[in-house]
Protein backbone atom coordinates (compact mmCIF):
# COMPACT_ATOMS: atom_id res chain seq x y z
CA UNK A 1 0.00 0.00 0.00
CA UNK A 2 2.82 2.41 0.94
CA UNK A 3 4.63 1.62 -2.32
CA UNK A 4 1.47 2.35 -4.31
CA UNK A 5 1.02 5.72 -2.59
CA UNK A 6 4.67 6.60 -3.24
CA UNK A 7 4.27 5.70 -6.93
CA UNK A 8 1.06 7.77 -7.12
CA UNK A 9 2.80 10.83 -5.62
CA UNK A 10 5.68 10.39 -8.07
CA UNK A 11 3.26 10.37 -10.99
CA UNK A 12 1.62 13.54 -9.68
CA UNK A 13 4.96 15.33 -9.43
CA UNK A 14 5.94 14.30 -12.97
CA UNK A 15 2.56 15.52 -14.23
CA UNK A 16 3.04 18.83 -12.39
CA UNK A 17 6.35 19.55 -14.11
CA UNK A 18 5.02 18.48 -17.53
CA UNK A 19 1.99 20.72 -16.98
CA UNK A 20 4.21 23.68 -16.10
CA UNK A 21 6.39 23.05 -19.13
CA UNK A 22 3.37 22.99 -21.43
CA UNK A 23 2.06 26.20 -19.88
CA UNK A 24 5.40 27.97 -20.40
CA UNK A 25 5.53 26.80 -24.02
CA UNK A 26 1.93 27.89 -24.59
CA UNK A 27 2.69 31.39 -23.32
CA UNK A 28 4.12 34.00 -25.67
CA UNK A 29 5.88 32.44 -28.68
CA UNK A 30 8.81 34.73 -27.89
CA UNK A 31 9.47 34.60 -24.14
CA UNK A 32 11.25 37.65 -22.73
CA UNK A 33 15.01 37.47 -22.29
CA UNK A 34 14.70 38.54 -18.69
CA UNK A 35 12.59 39.85 -15.85
CA UNK A 36 13.36 42.60 -13.40
CA UNK A 37 11.96 43.52 -10.01
CA UNK A 38 12.99 46.98 -8.87
CA UNK A 39 13.72 47.06 -5.14
CA UNK A 40 13.50 50.10 -2.87
CA UNK A 41 14.21 50.48 0.83
CA UNK A 42 11.53 51.70 3.21
CA UNK A 43 13.21 54.32 5.42
CA UNK A 44 10.89 53.70 8.36
CA UNK A 45 11.12 49.91 8.68
CA UNK A 46 14.36 49.30 6.69
CA UNK A 47 12.49 46.63 4.73
CA UNK A 48 13.15 46.05 1.04
CA UNK A 49 10.12 46.52 -1.20
CA UNK A 50 9.20 45.52 -4.73
CA UNK A 51 6.05 45.62 -6.87
CA UNK A 52 4.24 42.94 -8.85
CA UNK A 53 1.07 43.14 -10.97
CA UNK A 54 -1.54 40.44 -10.57
CA UNK A 55 -5.20 39.60 -11.08
CA UNK A 56 -7.93 40.84 -13.40
CA UNK A 57 -7.75 43.72 -13.80
CA UNK A 58 -3.98 43.88 -13.20
CA UNK A 59 -3.29 45.61 -9.90
CA UNK A 60 0.16 46.88 -8.81
CA UNK A 61 0.90 45.32 -5.44
CA UNK A 62 3.74 46.21 -3.08
CA UNK A 63 5.49 43.32 -1.36
CA UNK A 64 8.33 42.98 1.14
CA UNK A 65 11.23 40.95 -0.28
CA UNK A 66 11.88 37.79 1.77
CA UNK A 67 15.00 36.06 0.46
CA UNK A 68 14.31 32.80 2.27
CA UNK A 69 10.51 32.89 2.03
CA UNK A 70 9.00 29.67 0.64
CA UNK A 71 6.43 31.40 -1.62
CA UNK A 72 4.64 34.63 -2.40
CA UNK A 73 1.76 35.49 -0.08
CA UNK A 74 -0.53 38.48 0.06
CA UNK A 75 -3.80 39.74 1.45
CA UNK A 76 -5.89 38.95 -1.61
CA UNK A 77 -9.23 40.66 -1.06
CA UNK A 78 -11.90 39.74 -3.60
CA UNK A 79 -11.20 42.07 -6.52
CA UNK A 80 -9.66 39.64 -9.03
CA UNK A 81 -12.07 37.83 -11.35
CA UNK A 82 -9.35 35.42 -12.54
CA UNK A 83 -8.31 34.10 -9.12
CA UNK A 84 -8.91 30.37 -8.63
CA UNK A 85 -8.61 28.27 -5.48
CA UNK A 86 -6.38 25.20 -5.58
CA UNK A 87 -8.02 22.05 -4.26
CA UNK A 88 -6.61 19.62 -1.73
CA UNK A 89 -4.97 16.62 -3.42
CA UNK A 90 -4.28 18.44 -6.69
CA UNK A 91 -0.93 18.42 -8.46
CA UNK A 92 -0.30 22.03 -7.47
CA UNK A 93 -1.15 21.36 -3.84
CA UNK A 94 1.23 18.41 -3.71
CA UNK A 95 4.04 20.59 -5.08
CA UNK A 96 3.35 23.26 -2.46
CA UNK A 97 3.39 20.97 0.55
CA UNK A 98 6.98 19.71 1.03
CA UNK A 99 9.00 21.73 3.53
CA UNK A 100 7.15 25.01 3.10
CA UNK A 101 7.02 25.65 6.83
CA UNK A 102 8.44 24.55 10.16
CA UNK A 103 5.70 24.42 12.74
CA UNK A 104 8.18 23.92 15.55
CA UNK A 105 9.81 27.34 15.20
CA UNK A 106 6.92 29.70 14.39
CA UNK A 107 4.03 31.27 16.23
CA UNK A 108 0.85 30.13 14.53
CA UNK A 109 -2.42 32.05 14.69
CA UNK A 110 -5.82 30.84 13.58
CA UNK A 111 -7.99 32.85 11.23
CA UNK A 112 -11.77 33.07 11.25
CA UNK A 113 -11.93 34.34 7.67
CA UNK A 114 -13.26 31.00 6.35
CA UNK A 115 -15.82 28.65 7.83
CA UNK A 116 -14.96 25.02 8.45
CA UNK A 117 -17.50 23.74 5.94
CA UNK A 118 -15.64 25.30 3.01
CA UNK A 119 -12.14 24.58 4.27
CA UNK A 120 -11.98 20.84 3.72
CA UNK A 121 -11.62 20.97 -0.09
CA UNK A 122 -9.07 23.78 -0.20
CA UNK A 123 -5.31 23.42 -0.37
CA UNK A 124 -3.83 24.99 2.73
CA UNK A 125 -0.29 26.29 3.17
CA UNK A 126 1.21 28.34 5.98
CA UNK A 127 2.26 31.87 4.97
CA UNK A 128 4.65 33.45 7.46
CA UNK A 129 5.47 37.05 8.27
CA UNK A 130 9.21 36.62 8.82
CA UNK A 131 9.44 40.10 10.35
CA UNK A 132 7.14 39.27 13.29
CA UNK A 133 7.72 35.48 13.13
CA UNK A 134 3.96 34.96 12.97
CA UNK A 135 2.33 32.47 10.61
CA UNK A 136 -1.17 31.24 9.88
CA UNK A 137 -3.12 28.99 7.57
CA UNK A 138 -3.76 30.36 4.10
CA UNK A 139 -5.41 29.22 0.87
CA UNK A 140 -3.25 28.29 -2.12
CA UNK A 141 -4.56 30.07 -5.22
CA UNK A 142 -3.53 30.72 -8.80
CA UNK A 143 -3.97 33.92 -10.78
CA UNK A 144 -2.48 36.07 -13.52
CA UNK A 145 1.00 37.43 -12.73
CA UNK A 146 2.65 40.23 -14.73
CA UNK A 147 6.16 41.61 -14.33
CA UNK A 148 8.54 44.04 -16.00
CA UNK A 149 10.66 42.56 -18.78
CA UNK A 150 14.11 43.30 -20.14
CA UNK A 151 14.36 42.19 -23.74
CA UNK A 152 17.05 42.28 -26.40
CA UNK A 153 14.63 41.90 -29.32
CA UNK A 154 12.20 44.24 -31.04
CA UNK A 155 9.21 41.95 -30.40
CA UNK A 156 8.78 43.00 -26.79
CA UNK A 157 9.39 46.50 -25.54
CA UNK A 158 12.08 46.45 -22.86
CA UNK A 159 10.75 47.72 -19.55
CA UNK A 160 7.12 46.88 -20.35
CA UNK A 161 4.79 45.00 -18.00
CA UNK A 162 4.08 41.60 -19.53
CA UNK A 163 1.96 38.68 -18.33
CA UNK A 164 4.29 35.98 -17.11
CA UNK A 165 1.72 33.37 -16.18
CA UNK A 166 -2.03 33.03 -15.86
CA UNK A 167 -1.60 30.14 -13.39
CA UNK A 168 0.88 31.62 -10.94
CA UNK A 169 0.70 29.97 -7.52
CA UNK A 170 0.69 31.98 -4.29
CA UNK A 171 -1.08 32.06 -0.95
CA UNK A 172 -3.83 34.33 0.28
CA UNK A 173 -3.39 35.45 3.88
CA UNK A 174 -5.61 37.29 6.39
CA UNK A 175 -5.15 40.99 7.08
CA UNK A 176 -3.55 40.52 10.52
CA UNK A 177 -0.50 38.89 8.94
CA UNK A 178 0.43 42.30 7.47
CA UNK A 179 1.23 43.63 10.96
CA UNK A 180 4.84 44.79 11.11
CA UNK A 181 5.25 45.20 7.36
CA UNK A 182 6.09 48.53 5.74
CA UNK A 183 3.24 50.89 5.00
CA UNK A 184 1.46 49.93 1.79
CA UNK A 185 2.81 46.38 1.69
CA UNK A 186 0.21 43.71 1.01
CA UNK A 187 2.39 40.65 1.55
CA UNK A 188 5.83 39.15 1.02
CA UNK A 189 7.74 37.96 -2.04
CA UNK A 190 9.42 34.63 -1.23
CA UNK A 191 12.60 33.75 -3.15
CA UNK A 192 13.40 30.55 -1.23
CA UNK A 193 14.26 27.07 -2.43
CA UNK A 194 10.83 25.52 -2.95
CA UNK A 195 8.83 24.41 -5.97
CA UNK A 196 6.40 27.32 -5.70
CA UNK A 197 8.75 30.17 -4.79
CA UNK A 198 8.86 33.12 -7.16
CA UNK A 199 12.31 31.97 -8.31
CA UNK A 200 11.23 28.43 -9.18
CA UNK A 201 8.05 29.45 -10.97
CA UNK A 202 9.83 32.07 -13.08
CA UNK A 203 12.54 29.56 -14.01
CA UNK A 204 9.87 27.11 -15.14
CA UNK A 205 8.00 29.71 -17.19
CA UNK A 206 11.18 30.96 -18.90
CA UNK A 207 12.54 27.40 -19.32
CA UNK A 208 15.75 28.78 -17.85
CA UNK A 209 18.40 27.71 -15.39
CA UNK A 210 17.32 27.95 -11.76
CA UNK A 211 19.17 31.11 -10.75
CA UNK A 212 18.71 34.79 -10.01
CA UNK A 213 20.67 37.92 -9.11
CA UNK A 214 19.98 40.13 -6.12
CA UNK A 215 21.48 43.57 -5.55
CA UNK A 216 20.15 45.52 -2.58
CA UNK A 217 20.64 49.23 -2.15
CA UNK A 218 19.63 52.07 0.13
CA UNK A 219 17.96 53.58 -2.94
CA UNK A 220 17.58 51.49 -6.11
CA UNK A 221 18.14 47.75 -5.90
CA UNK A 222 17.12 44.94 -8.26
CA UNK A 223 16.18 41.29 -8.52
CA UNK A 224 17.08 39.90 -11.95
CA UNK A 225 15.96 36.71 -13.68
CA UNK A 226 16.99 35.75 -17.19
CA UNK A 227 16.26 33.31 -20.00
CA UNK A 228 19.68 31.78 -20.68
CA UNK A 229 23.08 32.99 -19.51
CA UNK A 230 23.60 36.15 -17.54
CA UNK A 231 24.73 39.19 -19.50
CA UNK A 232 28.35 38.84 -20.49
CA UNK A 233 29.08 42.49 -19.74
CA UNK A 234 28.15 42.00 -16.07
CA UNK A 235 29.97 38.68 -15.81
CA UNK A 236 33.13 40.00 -17.42
CA UNK A 237 33.24 43.31 -15.57
CA UNK A 238 32.84 41.92 -12.03
CA UNK A 239 35.06 39.51 -10.10
CA UNK A 240 32.85 36.88 -8.49
CA UNK A 241 33.75 34.69 -5.56
CA UNK A 242 31.68 31.50 -5.21
CA UNK A 243 30.85 29.48 -2.13
CA UNK A 244 28.54 26.46 -1.71
CA UNK A 245 24.98 26.95 -0.55
CA UNK A 246 24.17 24.65 2.35
CA UNK A 247 21.01 22.55 2.26
CA UNK A 248 18.67 23.89 4.92
CA UNK A 249 15.04 23.67 3.85
CA UNK A 250 14.01 26.77 1.90
CA UNK A 251 16.40 29.37 3.37
CA UNK A 252 19.92 30.33 2.23
CA UNK A 253 22.89 29.30 4.36
CA UNK A 254 26.61 29.39 3.64
CA UNK A 255 29.56 27.90 5.50
CA UNK A 256 31.66 30.14 7.77
CA UNK A 257 34.91 28.77 9.16
CA UNK A 258 35.94 31.81 11.17
CA UNK A 259 36.08 35.63 11.29
CA UNK A 260 39.03 37.97 11.01
CA UNK A 261 39.16 41.63 12.03
CA UNK A 262 42.08 43.62 10.64
CA UNK A 263 43.71 40.32 9.74
CA UNK A 264 43.45 38.78 13.23
CA UNK A 265 41.39 35.62 13.70
CA UNK A 266 38.72 35.64 16.42
CA UNK A 267 38.62 32.92 19.04
CA UNK A 268 34.92 32.10 19.12
CA UNK A 269 33.07 30.01 21.68
CA UNK A 270 32.36 26.70 19.95
CA UNK A 271 29.04 26.32 21.76
CA UNK A 272 27.75 29.69 20.55
CA UNK A 273 29.35 29.57 17.11
CA UNK A 274 27.96 27.22 14.49
CA UNK A 275 29.54 27.26 11.06
CA UNK A 276 26.36 27.68 8.98
CA UNK A 277 25.27 31.32 8.70
CA UNK A 278 22.04 32.58 7.15
CA UNK A 279 21.46 35.35 4.61
CA UNK A 280 18.35 37.44 5.20
CA UNK A 281 16.65 40.45 3.64
CA UNK A 282 14.16 40.78 6.50
CA UNK A 283 16.79 41.35 9.20
CA UNK A 284 18.04 44.94 8.80
CA UNK A 285 21.50 44.41 10.37
CA UNK A 286 23.67 41.36 10.90
CA UNK A 287 22.61 39.68 14.14
CA UNK A 288 24.82 37.44 16.28
CA UNK A 289 24.33 35.02 19.13
CA UNK A 290 25.34 36.80 22.35
CA UNK A 291 28.65 35.02 23.01
CA UNK A 292 29.70 35.54 19.38
CA UNK A 293 28.66 39.20 19.53
CA UNK A 294 30.70 39.87 22.71
CA UNK A 295 33.85 38.34 21.23
CA UNK A 296 33.28 40.12 17.92
CA UNK A 297 32.73 43.61 19.36
CA UNK A 298 35.65 43.33 21.79
CA UNK A 299 37.99 42.42 18.95
CA UNK A 300 36.57 45.17 16.76
CA UNK A 301 37.01 47.77 19.49
CA UNK A 302 40.65 46.75 19.97
CA UNK A 303 41.28 47.05 16.24
CA UNK A 304 39.54 50.43 16.18
CA UNK A 305 41.63 51.74 19.09
CA UNK A 306 44.77 50.66 17.21
CA UNK A 307 43.59 52.94 14.37
CA UNK A 308 43.12 55.84 16.83
CA UNK A 309 39.34 55.80 16.50
CA UNK A 310 37.40 57.43 19.34
CA UNK A 311 34.67 55.44 21.04
CA UNK A 312 31.52 57.34 22.04
CA UNK A 313 28.30 56.46 23.85
CA UNK A 314 26.26 53.80 22.02
CA UNK A 315 23.13 54.78 20.09
CA UNK A 316 20.31 52.23 20.13
CA UNK A 317 19.98 49.64 18.75
CA UNK A 318 23.77 49.52 18.30
CA UNK A 319 26.20 48.56 21.04
CA UNK A 320 29.47 49.99 19.71
CA UNK A 321 29.79 53.52 18.32
CA UNK A 322 32.63 55.86 17.35
CA UNK A 323 33.22 59.47 16.46
CA UNK A 324 33.07 60.00 12.72
CA UNK A 325 34.42 63.54 12.75
CA UNK A 326 37.98 62.45 11.98
CA UNK A 327 37.08 59.40 9.88
CA UNK A 328 38.64 59.34 6.43
CA UNK A 329 36.14 58.60 3.69
CA UNK A 330 36.79 56.57 0.54
CA UNK A 331 34.92 54.62 -2.11
CA UNK A 332 34.21 51.68 0.15
CA UNK A 333 33.17 53.86 3.11
CA UNK A 334 35.00 55.20 6.16
CA UNK A 335 38.48 53.87 6.92
CA UNK A 336 37.75 51.41 9.74
CA UNK A 337 38.86 47.86 10.62
CA UNK A 338 38.17 45.40 7.83
CA UNK A 339 36.02 42.36 8.62
CA UNK A 340 36.71 39.11 6.78
CA UNK A 341 34.21 36.26 6.81
CA UNK A 342 36.39 33.27 5.93
CA UNK A 343 34.15 30.76 4.20
CA UNK A 344 35.04 27.26 3.01
CA UNK A 345 38.79 28.03 3.00
CA UNK A 346 41.31 30.77 3.73
CA UNK A 347 41.26 31.66 0.02
CA UNK A 348 37.52 32.40 0.01
CA UNK A 349 36.62 35.53 1.97
CA UNK A 350 33.63 37.84 2.12
CA UNK A 351 35.29 41.16 2.95
CA UNK A 352 33.22 43.85 4.68
CA UNK A 353 34.54 47.41 4.49
CA UNK A 354 33.24 50.52 6.23
CA UNK A 355 30.47 51.04 3.70
CA UNK A 356 28.75 47.89 4.96
CA UNK A 357 29.98 47.78 8.55
CA UNK A 358 29.41 51.34 9.80
CA UNK A 359 26.02 53.07 10.09
CA UNK A 360 26.08 56.86 10.16
CA UNK A 361 23.58 57.75 12.90
CA UNK A 362 24.42 61.48 13.02
CA UNK A 363 26.93 63.95 11.61
CA UNK A 364 29.33 63.12 14.42
CA UNK A 365 28.61 59.48 15.23
CA UNK A 366 28.87 56.18 13.35
CA UNK A 367 28.02 52.79 14.82
CA UNK A 368 29.02 49.22 14.07
CA UNK A 369 26.02 47.78 12.24
CA UNK A 370 25.99 44.43 14.03
CA UNK A 371 23.46 43.53 16.75
CA UNK A 372 23.25 41.20 19.74
CA UNK A 373 20.54 38.63 18.96
CA UNK A 374 20.49 37.05 22.42
CA UNK A 375 21.58 33.64 23.64
CA UNK A 376 18.59 31.84 22.11
CA UNK A 377 19.35 32.81 18.50
CA UNK A 378 18.99 29.57 16.51
CA UNK A 379 21.55 30.60 13.91
CA UNK A 380 24.81 31.92 15.34
CA UNK A 381 25.06 34.65 12.67
CA UNK A 382 22.36 36.05 10.37
CA UNK A 383 23.77 38.34 7.68
CA UNK A 384 21.35 41.27 7.45
CA UNK A 385 20.29 43.55 4.63
CA UNK A 386 22.70 46.39 5.42
CA UNK A 387 25.71 44.10 5.03
CA UNK A 388 24.28 42.77 1.74
CA UNK A 389 23.80 46.20 0.17
CA UNK A 390 25.87 47.05 -2.93
CA UNK A 391 26.99 43.44 -3.16
CA UNK A 392 25.85 41.71 -6.33
CA UNK A 393 24.70 38.23 -5.32
CA UNK A 394 24.32 35.42 -7.85
CA UNK A 395 22.18 32.57 -6.53
CA UNK A 396 22.95 29.62 -8.79
CA UNK A 397 20.47 27.13 -7.37
CA UNK A 398 21.10 24.53 -10.07
CA UNK A 399 24.72 24.24 -8.92
CA UNK A 400 23.89 25.13 -5.28
CA UNK A 401 26.40 28.00 -5.33
CA UNK A 402 26.37 31.61 -4.18
CA UNK A 403 28.49 34.12 -6.07
CA UNK A 404 29.20 37.53 -4.61
CA UNK A 405 30.98 40.66 -5.79
CA UNK A 406 31.37 43.96 -3.94
CA UNK A 407 32.84 45.75 -6.94
CA UNK A 408 29.66 47.56 -7.81
CA UNK A 409 27.06 50.01 -6.63
CA UNK A 410 23.62 48.55 -7.13
CA UNK A 411 22.17 52.00 -7.71
CA UNK A 412 24.51 52.45 -10.68
CA UNK A 413 24.13 48.94 -12.11
CA UNK A 414 23.41 49.20 -15.82
CA UNK A 415 20.25 47.29 -16.66
CA UNK A 416 20.11 47.93 -20.40
CA UNK A 417 22.46 45.00 -21.00
CA UNK A 418 21.89 43.05 -17.80
CA UNK A 419 19.72 40.31 -19.21
CA UNK A 420 20.21 40.42 -22.96
CA UNK A 421 20.67 37.20 -24.82
CA UNK A 422 24.36 36.35 -24.72
CA UNK A 423 24.31 34.87 -28.22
Amino acid sequence: MAASLHFFHLLLLISFFLCNLNLSQAKPSHPPNGLIFHVTKDVSTLQYMTTIHHGTPLVPTKLVVDLGGPFLWLNCGSSSSSSRLISQGSIQCLAAKPKTHDQGSKNYLSSNDHNKKNKKNKCHVFPENSITQMATQGDLVQDIMAVQVIDGSSKTESGSITTLDSNFLFSCAPMFLLNGLASGARGMLGLGRTQISMTSQISTKLSSKLQFMLCLSSSNGVILHNNGHFGSEISNSLAYTYTPLLTNQHEYFINLKYIKISGKRLSLNKEGFREGIKLSTTVPYTTMESSVYVTFTRAYEQAAMAMNMTRVAPVAPFGLCFSSEQAEGRGDGPKVPVIDLVLQSEMVKWRIHGRNSMVQVSNQVMCLGFLDGGSDLKTSIVIGGYQLEDTLLHFDLSASLLGFSSQTSCSDLRLDFALKDSL
